[in-house]
């Protein structure tokens, strides 16, 4: 007879419930079948030396194990737990019946120690879900376990203390929900500040306008103009993460292996990967499929600076994910969604030189070597970026100014109030993410605005996409002035922002 116990796979940000059938009949050998990995294969090896390091025995006999559904790839060292509980299960050695409300993984090292594994946070939401209601992980995942509410979780250090658990020879304390006695800080800690930058209002207000509608934008500028600088402090004027995005964002560092301590996350990730970084490492995938730069910038910011030095093909990748906020990574055994919903900032310089059009530098660029160098970010690509951000080079006399700059917390604030008039509208729906249907419904225009914008559309061969994203961005400047409607200004201010440009793309 058949014994089972319960663990989980990951399938992309989701996790599936895995059952672990055993069979023990007379004979010799031990077979593992249900599409396992050689990691999986090679977990009896450490199975069985941990069984003898508790004190129990491998039975020496034929042993069977199906890992269903046998359609999903199992691949990892957290089903040694389940298959060693499995085991001693059909082997008389624990009751069958303390398994069946049970969810466990961990991996077992040779002398029966239990270590963390990635993704249990998912795997936890997906046992409440499927009504399973305890669950056992090693202890170093307790904590990220215990963020379910209404799932007991026991974090237990080796396998002797699991055997005592299911022989309820000792009693365990259930980890506590880290969500009760976890806070989201409202006023977060950064070591950066807008007041550190000095002047550019042009580009502070491009990155305000950003912020308070989830806008992408890219900055065209001279080296040593602040684009970089100003890069790194727009996540201290985003509003600070909902309980949702917080566990958004802790689930796919989960299954990345780079959530630390088990906690929640509680500020925005900022991601800023190199220009050599490959499209794998950007999107996701590889042969273990992993979430890419893309999804550790989840309800964060994601920063690619030098733009053009990226390989043509690996921006390219960008232009699913801006659109649709989640990325399908396809292969030949597997296809794997990760969430993707980030806020894209680029910075890039005119030329190769970096002072095309500079006003007082002069280029030392040839005309093939600016289009060469232009060429890399694809029309379609600079379409689904809605401001356009010309920097200029800091004016000497900011830089030795007095002036007390405004901070990010004054600008943060001004963002937080367009946002809740954006989720008035539509609950948890910034600007930039509104359908067709929706901008049609609530970026009306007048007549001499309309005019105003077919004018635009007309004057610089602008898209049907452009015409949108400048619509949404205009709603998004006539929100932080609380404006009911879009007047002349806020339009003509959007427009801008969709315009300049041409003096370098149409080169």
């Amino acid at each position: 007879m058949a014994v089972c116990s319960n663990s989980a796979a990951l399938d992309g940000i989701e996790a599936l419930i895995i059952r672990i059938e055993t069979k023990v009949t007379p004979g010799i050998g031990y077979f593992i079948v249900g599409l396992p990995d050689e990691s999986v294969r090679e977990s009896l090896i450490r199975v069985e030396s941990a069984v003898d390091a508790a004190g129990l025995y491998m039975p020496r006999q034929k042993i069977i194990i199906s890992m269903a559904p046998a359609s999903i790839r199992k691949q990892g060292a957290l089903f040694d737990l389940p298959i060693a509980l499995s085991i001693l299960a059909g082997s008389g050695q624990l009751n069958e019946k303390n398994l069946a409300d049970l969810l466990s993984v961990g991996e077992l090292s040779l002398n029966g120690k239990l270590r963390p594994v990635r993704g249990v946070l998912s795997m936890a939401l997906q046992a409440f879900k499927d009504g399973f209601r305890r669950m056992i992980v090693p202890l170093e995942n307790a904590a990220e376990a215990a963020m379910v509410d209404g799932l007991e979780v026991y974090g237990l250090p080796d396998l002797t203390t699991v055997i005592a658990f299911l022989l309820e020879t000792e009693i365990f304390e259930t980890a506590k929900n880290t969500l009760i006695h976890s806070t989201i800080p409202e006023v977060e800690d950064f070591n950066v500040d807008f007041a550190d930058i000095k002047g550019q209002p042009g580009m502070k207000r491009a990155m305000e306008i950003a912020a308070s509608g989830g806008h992408n934008i890219l900055m065209i500028g001279p080296p040593g103009s602040g684009k970089t600088m100003i890069a790194k402090r727009l996540p201290t004027i985003l509003p600070p993460l909902t309980l949702q995005e917080a566990l958004e964002i802790t689930r796919v560092y989960s299954i990345s292996g780079k959530l630390e301590s088990g906690n929640l996350a509680s500020s925005r990730p900022f991601r800023a990967p190199h220009h050599t970084s490959s499209d794998i490492a950007l999107v996701g995938g590889g042969t273990n499929a992993q979430p890419g730069e893309i999804s550790l910038a989840h309800n964060g910011v994601l920063f690619l600076d030098e733009l053009p030095e990226f390989e043509r093909k690996v921006i390219e990748v960008l232009r699913q994910p801006l659109e649709e906020r989640s990325i399908t990574v396809s292969r030949a055994s597997f296809n794997n969604t990760y969430p993707a919903g980030f806020l894209f900032i680029a910075a890039m310089n005119p030329c190769p030189c970096g002072f095309f059009h500079h006003p007082f530098r002069k280029c030392s660029c040839t005309g093939l070597m600016i289009r060469k160098y232009i060429s890399k970010i694809s029309g379609p690509l600079l379409d689904r970026i809605d401001l356009h951000v010309k920097v200029n080079p800091v004016n000497y006399a900011d830089l030795g100014s007095i002036k007390q700059e405004v901070s990010s917390e004054v600008i943060r604030q001004k963002v937080i109030s367009a946002r809740n008039l954006q989720y008035d509208r539509l609950p948890s729906v910034v600007n930039a993410q509104m359908t067709t249907e929706q901008t049609k419904r609530f970026c009306t225009l007048g007549n001499t605005e309309q005019e105003l914008l077919i004018q635009a559309m007309e004057k610089h061969r602008l898209s049907a996409r452009s015409y949108d994203r400048i619509l949404k961005v205009a709603r998004t400047i006539a929100d932080l002035d609380d404006s009911a409607r879009i007047t002349l200004t806020h339009l003509a201010e959007a427009i801008a922002f969709r315009c300049f440009d041409s003096e370098y793309f149409s080169f």
